[in-house]
């Protein structure tokens, strides 16, 4: 008996037994969608427990938003983070619209008279909406058909016993004869059996089974075909898609989207190859099951069924479902490039001059003091006569000098060398020991300069000196200045243009809103385009608090928020715990504690014999950091009665009062001497940040115009699933130059030989 066990456990027996107990446990709770179901199908799903779930789903019912359910409601929610509420919430949605499109679908057949208990329990079963709609084709009302044409000239009789198979005395034409009428213009026994094959055609294409057997043996057998529309073709890009083939169970995403772009620009023909003959046999042994005069009819209406409906449906859903995976994919990666990005630590306490390089136009310049406010402003010509360029250098200098400029913020677009070289000489020949500069992603400046916001931000600015204070401002504090600018502008993604628009979008705005709450913001200098992001503040309850600020003066704490234009209670709930005060009467303004907490945090404060007021004398910081830091949370929120998970996070927020999350990440790198391409030879190091993460490895900016590639094979050592994993935006790497191909602007980088 142990023998059979074990050769049972080898096989995979009780694997498959409890997945086949679990699928039929998700049917049963998919079939009646109220909270509770609902709760434990996720929770099975996710492997959560069903109270984090529900707890989760009542808040997000209730109105709470993501940030402020993963910040202030641990307790509740068992500590989920953001994204597991994010998945919960996505998932929630998808199962109600799912409940929803499987009533309307039942309604719908009960209204035609087909619905049956069979088919009624079929439906109630489905857990996914594409089982969902493979049931419902046969009953969906469709364009007309030539199935449609041949049932309304009554073939339907001749069809079904044609499917039958039944043995009939008499020859096929004379089967087919009785179905002969001129009334329903069906002229000879040939156009008879035509039209009962376009039914039979039709019903096999449609046949849920077959289709679900079929798009499975599809996904594990087929290959993506790709070829070059025309013989040659300018755009290099597409080249190595000329006679390309994949399987489509293994293709990588961004090849994907490469495909689609040839195919949408008509420079390559992209199909689906699969073995046709086996799917038409297999077809073919499922329905015809004993010999009889209709079996070469019923063959030539499955063959036909096959080419001319069932694949061709096929394919495009196949398309369809690789093009969502590899849209998905590349969202998600702009996603995490774009938080990457905004959450680069800020330079704060400098003074900078932006520098947005030009040839014809000039250079653009301007000086930003530490809080953003515009300094000076002017335009030099590096790129013209050496007149102008020793006029440009006077320039600078005594801008510098005036302003106390400490750190040069040069834009990495057109001309962007011949300014770092400028730059670069006029440090070395001045001995300016105290300025640096660094090679800053201009991305979106130039959309951001041109927009509305900037119009009434710089009112009195051109447009053109309006890039420059953006490109001085992104690295004084970056998030503040991004979320200015359409993230799909700001150049880190990998076929943005190409993707789900809308559902790119959302991804974005949720990033930006998961950093800006992260981060926390200053309630008496955010910007509307700040604001807007935090928890609970639209775009109108935005600009109503900088109208408030502006009428009243600054807020000196967070509950003059709830005299604000349509800030009601519910809002301020959501907002108030992500917006700082950093002169506020009360010190607790200045941390993430949220107001509801204050009574809490004051007791927790007076357990460790402390007081609000001594977070705000700095030379006693370091003693509250240290009672913060080493009191047991535990013990206080058995005494307090109080949730650990808050008692850890207000303990946390004390220590740091006015902490900003981003000053743990590495600095940007500054400079003092300028790379050339001269330098960068194989076989030499070079230090460069990350400019952009793709699928297939990441840039680096190494100090000139051509960002280096460290494909994913030179990225490490180590196995891991996706570049992201290794690297990210705004990282300081060093790497090994592999080539330098000039005629291409390409130059290759390793990052995992470096050490060897």
């Amino acid at each position: 008996m142990c023998g059979d066990h074990e050769k049972m456990q080898e096989r995979g027996y009780f694997q498959s037994y409890r997945e086949k107990r679990k699928r039929t446990y998700l049917k049963k709770l998919v079939n009646s969608l109220d909270t509770a179901s609902l709760s434990k199908l996720i929770a099975t799903e996710l492997k959560l427990k069903v109270g984090q779930v529900s707890a989760t789903i009542s808040l997000l019912d209730d109105g709470n938003t993501v940030p402020f359910i993963s910040r202030y409601r641990k307790e509740a929610t068992g500590e989920l983070d953001e994204e597991q509420i994010r998945v919960i919430e996505e998932r929630m949605a998808y199962l109600r619209n799912l409940s929803k499109r499987r009533e309307d679908i039942l309604a719908n057949i009960e209204e035609q008279g087909k619905l049956t208990e069979d088919l009624a329990a079929a439906i109630r079963s489905c857990t996914k909406l594409q089982d969902l709609e493979d049931l419902y084709l046969p009953y969906k009302i469709k364009k007309r058909t030539r199935a449609q044409i041949a049932r309304e000239r009554g073939l339907d009789p001749l069809a079904a016993l044609i499917l039958a198979q039944e043995q009939v005395t008499g020859t096929l034409l004379d089967t087919a004869q009785a179905f002969v009428s001129e009334e329903k213009d069906v002229a000879t026994a040939q156009d008879a059996l035509a039209g009962a094959q376009d039914i039979i055609a039709e019903t096999v294409s449609e046949r849920a089974d077959f289709r679900a057997k079929l798009r499975a043996r599809l996904w594990n057998h087929a290959q993506i075909v790709s070829k070059l529309a025309a013989s040659e073709t300018e755009d290099k890009e597409f080249v190595m898609y000329h006679d390309y083939q994949e399987p489509v169970n293994r293709i990588v995403s961004h090849r994907i989207l490469a495909m689609n772009r040839g195919e949408t620009k008509s420079i390559l023909k992209v199909h689906i190859d699969a073995p046709h003959d086996q799917y038409i046999q297999f077809l073919t042994d499922q329905l015809v099951t004993q010999p009889s005069i209709f079996t070469e009819v019923l063959t030539d209406a499955i063959a036909d069924g096959y080419k001319r409906l069932l694949f061709p449906a096929l394919e495009r859903e196949l398309r369809t479902q690789l093009t969502e995976t590899a849209e998905k994919q590349a969202i998600k990666i702009f996603g995490l490039n774009l938080r990457q990005l905004l959450l680069q630590q800020p330079l704060a306490g400098y003074t900078v001059m932006g520098l947005d390089p030009g040839y014809r136009t000039g250079c653009k310049l301007a000086v930003v003091g530490p809080t953003g406010q515009v300094l000076e402003t002017s335009t030099i010509y590096i790129t013209h006569s050496e007149k102008q360029k020793q006029q440009a250098l006077d320039t600078v200098l005594a801008t510098i000098k005036r302003n106390g400029v400490n750190l040069i913020s040069i834009g990495n677009g057109t001309a962007s060398y011949e300014t770092e070289e400028f730059v670069a000489q006029l440090i070395a020949e001045h001995e300016l020991t105290d300025v640096s500069y660094l090679i800053t992603n201009e991305a979106g400046a130039s959309v951001y300069s041109a927009s509305k916001l900037a119009r009434e931000e710089m009112p009195d600015l051109d447009v053109t000196l309006r890039g420059a204070v953006s490109i001085a401002r992104r690295i004084q504090d970056p998030l503040a200045e991004l979320v200015k600018i359409d993230p799909k502008s700001i150049g880190v993604g990998q076929y943005q243009h190409d993707v789900n628009q809308k559902e790119l979008n959302q991804t974005l705005g949720t990033v930006v809103e998961s950093s800006v709450n992260h981060v926390g913001v200053e309630l008496n200098t955010a910007s509307p385009e700040l604001l807007k992001y935090v928890a609970g503040i639209s775009s109108v309850v935005a600009k109503n608090i900088v109208a408030f600020r502006d009428e009243q003066g600054a807020f000196h704490h967070r509950k003059e928020l709830l005299k604000v234009a349509r800030l009601g209670p519910a809002a301020f709930t959501q907002c108030a715990g992500f917006l700082r005060i950093q002169q506020s009467e009360n010190p607790l303004d200045n941390t993430p504690v949220h107001p509801e907490s204050y009574p809490l945090a004051e007791a927790i404060l007076h357990e460790l014999d402390l007081s609000p007021v001594e977070l705000t004398k700095r030379e006693l910081l370091p003693l509250v950091q240290h009672r913060c830091q080493t009191a047991d949370a535990t013990v206080i929120a058995t005494k307090l009665n109080a949730g650990e998970p808050t008692v850890r996070d207000i303990l946390s927020a004390l220590a740091k009062p006015g902490r900003d999350p981003r000053e743990d990440l590495p600095k940007p790198l500054t400079r003092k001497n300028l790379v050339k391409l001269s330098d960068i030879l194989p076989g030499s190091l070079v230090t460069g940040v990350v400019h952009n993460v793709t699928d297939f490895g990441a840039f680096v900016d190494i100090g000139i115009k051509i960002k280096g590639l460290v494909h994913r094979s030179e990225l490490s050592h180590k196995r891991f699933h996706h570049p992201i994993d290794v690297v990210s935006v705004g990282d300081i790497v060093k790497c090994l130059v592999l080539s330098v191909d000039e005629n291409r602007n390409r130059i290759a980088l390793s990052m995992k030989q470096v050490k060897e």
